[in-house]
């Protein structure tokens, strides 16, 4: 079997499809498949080439022994919807004509969104001879629009029939999430669609092998702080001003500290927000490397997930989720739906507030401070569940089963 992955985000990016995808594509090949992954040259988060693929070098690798091909992209710091437009579709292009010179190969598999890439893989899986993988992380235009995002009704009209069109021009689609799978399958019950879930290598988010670095001793930390986390994109659907709105409120508990770690269009905002407040219990610190994470993890004591407030985000189970359940470390998630039910309802591995609601954020957090053993506790339950459930292990098995059958 030889497989094709199209992608516009890829190591050594950091980010959850980036690490989604390099790990699917691993456990491909430790099976005996041919995978070769087509993507763009490294810009993200800072949107600016890596030093080392400047000026045309690195056009092709091997990562971890997988090739992987790289084809140029605009990029602009601008957060204007032209600058995105020409960042996406540069890319759609320039895939095209790097990947047109490829081999023939079974399967391609495109990760959307970008919605936009979908032209370039309905090209080229009619120019490689491959069945086509339709890959969906999050509903395009849908969560752009409800967003507000994009309001241009022409572009938002011109993206819907680009999905209904690379949905049907798909052999396979799969979903990172059951609410996704279930969002296409009702628009297009003729169609198979799958569940592709993200997940976590319960070998290298170990607790029990991974020492606690010197990230508390580093920052100047206490042994008595309870270090509540997050650790991911600072966009605006995560919504993190309610951490600070939170951290403020909790002036008479200075043993909570909270750690924002990440880069995003929201950061200055967000730092903005905290010199307003003068918060001495907030504190910002730059995106790390993969391989620093687990260190990093085990000396947290709880994994924050916000998200906003909207029905669209029901189906979502953001990717952070993972490598803190498998640490051990209990959750204080706002995000309803289909992430409570898996890890509030189910695996009892944290503590749900109400998005965007700053005094169920506040009380939960009282009782994380307070409660120390329901702490140690939640993290036992969430290690067992995602092992159970989300080992990236037990999810590439389950495709490869799957296009094995096709």
């Amino acid at each position: 079997m030889r497989i094709l992955i199209l992608t516009q985000y890829y190591p050594p990016e950091i980010g959850a499809p980036q690490n989604r995808l390099h790990e699917l594509a691993i456990r491909f090949q430790d099976r005996g498949v041919k995978v070769e992954v087509l993507t763009a040259l490294p810009n993200y988060p800072k949107m600016e080439v890596f030093d080392n693929y400047k000026n045309g070098k690195l056009r092709f690798e091997r990562i971890d022994n997988i090739p992987v091909y790289r084809s140029w992209i605009y990029i602009s710091k601008s957060k204007g919807i032209l600058a995105r437009l020409f960042n996406y579709f540069s890319f759609v292009w320039s895939s095209y004509w790097r990947g047109r010179k490829l081999e023939n190969y079974d399967y391609l598999l495109v990760e959307s969104p970008p919605l936009f890439l979908g032209y370039s893989a309905m090209a080229l899986s009619k120019k490689l001879n491959a069945k086509l993988i339709f890959n969906v992380s999050d509903l395009w235009p849908e969560s752009a629009e409800k967003l507000e995002l994009v309001t241009n009704k022409y572009l938002l009209k011109m993206a819907t029939r680009l999905e209904h069109k690379c949905y049907e021009h798909s052999k396979l689609i799969t979903g990172q999430t059951q609410g996704i799978v279930n969002n296409i399958q009702k628009r297009f019950p003729h169609k198979k669609v799958t569940w592709l879930p993200n997940g976590v290598d319960v070998s290298f988010y170990n607790p029990e092998k991974i020492e606690a670095g010197d990230f508390r001793q580093r920052n100047g930390f206490k042994t008595s702080d309870v270090i509540f986390f997050y650790g991911g994109i600072l966009g605006y659907a995560q919504g993190l001003e309610i951490i600070l709105e939170t951290a403020r409120r909790l002036e008479e508990f200075p043993e909570a500290q909270f750690v924002i770690q990440g880069a995003g269009p929201e950061k200055e905002k967000l730092h903005l927000l905290k010199e307003k407040y003068k918060l001495e219990n907030v504190h910002f610190f730059e995106p790390v490397k993969k391989s620093e994470m687990p260190s990093i993890l085990k000396c947290i004591d709880v994994a924050v997930i916000p998200l906003k407030k909207l029905d669209l985000f029901k189906g979502a189970i953001p990717s952070k989720v993972f490598e803190a359940l498998a640490m051990k470390k209990p959750l204080l998630l706002g995000v309803d739906g289909e992430a409570k039910n898996h890890f509030i309802d189910k695996a009892k591995a944290g503590l749900f507030y109400t998005p965007e609601d700053i005094e169920s954020m506040k009380a939960q957090i009282i009782f994380l401070l307070k409660n120390k053993n329901e702490r140690r506790e939640m993290g036992e339950n969430a290690r067992k569940y995602v092992s159970d459930v989300f080992d990236r292990n037990k999810i590439a098995e389950g495709l490869y089963d799957a296009l094995q059958n096709m």
